[in-house]
């Protein structure tokens, strides 16, 4: 496990549980961002929710008090596009089952992005599809039906190759717990005999690309999480140290228990415990 560096370069914040909860933003967490700013460091802000452009979150934290640039946010969509561009230059045509923001950013980002929402006849039953595609990129839909299931399986099927912006099965809301990202992926992946490359946490390519944007090592740079699932597996896998911050999905009883890869370098109550685990003064 990676130690919290003295002289931290780059602190990267989830923002669900972390940085806000609802429309509400955290206490003291926008004096902890401050002070990481004030303190000369990098901040980049990293969720696996795919529904949502950046600058959708960009407006959100300013609604909070928290100034933010679009290229400062890494959601799990625009990691992907990222992995895309690195790693599958020969990807053009893409089918996105998932929200209209995820459908927005990767035609932002220049590729021939059809959602399986309109993608072939609205009576489609199971025949080819009128058009192949690179790649089928699933990830949250809240609008999912056994069509879009069915049109998404069979371009994976005809060749498209399979990427999955996160893996989460359950996805919190304040009516309850409903099916995540992972739910709609497990279909997929049953129905056309194909795994995919998952992009978000916890798998670590999300932090490997942002380290890579900054060029700060990851030995300089700390990951503040609230789920040991998600934030903290993937820190652990990306060689990054992490603050456990219990103002969201876990307790000090729970993280008490933590071991392995769902285990935090340190753990803090709230953020000015955060902060002072990095040496930061809050005003």
């Amino acid at each position: 496990m990676a130690a919290l560096p003295s002289d931290p370069r780059l602190v990267i914040f989830d923002l669900d549980g972390v940085v806000y909860r609802g429309t509400q933003p955290i206490a003291g967490a926008v004096d902890l961002i401050e002070a990481v700013h004030a303190a000369g460091a990098l901040v980049r802000y990293a969720t696996n929710n795919s529904m949502h452009t950046r600058e959708e979150y960009v407006e959100r934290l300013r609604r909070m008090g928290i100034r933010a640039a679009a290229d400062e946010i890494v959601t799990s969509t625009s990691a992907t596009v990222d992995h895309l561009r690195s790693h599958c230059p020969d990807v053009r045509t893409v089918l996105t089952l998932g929200a209209p923001g995820m459908l927005a950013e990767f035609r932002a980002a220049g590729y021939e992005a059809t959602s399986a929402a309109e993608a072939g006849p609205q009576d489609w039953n199971g025949a080819d599809l009128p058009q192949p595609f690179d790649a089928v990129v699933a990830g949250l839909d809240p609008r999912v039906d056994y069509r879009r299931l069915g049109i998404a399986a069979s371009a994976i099927r005809a060749g498209a190759r399979f990427f999955a912006t996160n893996a989460d099965v359950q996805y919190p809301t304040p009516d309850g717990v409903v099916p995540g990202a992972g739910a709609i992926i497990a279909a997929l992946a049953a129905t056309s005999g194909v795994e995919p490359l998952v992009i978000g946490k916890p798998q670590p390519a999300m932090f490997a690309g942002i380290l890579e944007q900054t060029a700060c090592a990851a030995s300089a740079s700390i990951i503040i999480g609230d789920n040991p699932d998600a934030d903290l597996v993937a820190a652990n896998r990306a060689g990054i140290a992490s603050v456990l911050v219990l103002t969201g999905v876990t307790d000090a009883e729970a993280a008490a228990a933590l071991d392995g890869e769902r285990r935090a370098t340190a753990v803090a109550n709230d953020p000015a415990q955060a902060a002072a685990l990095l040496g930061l003064a809050l005003s």
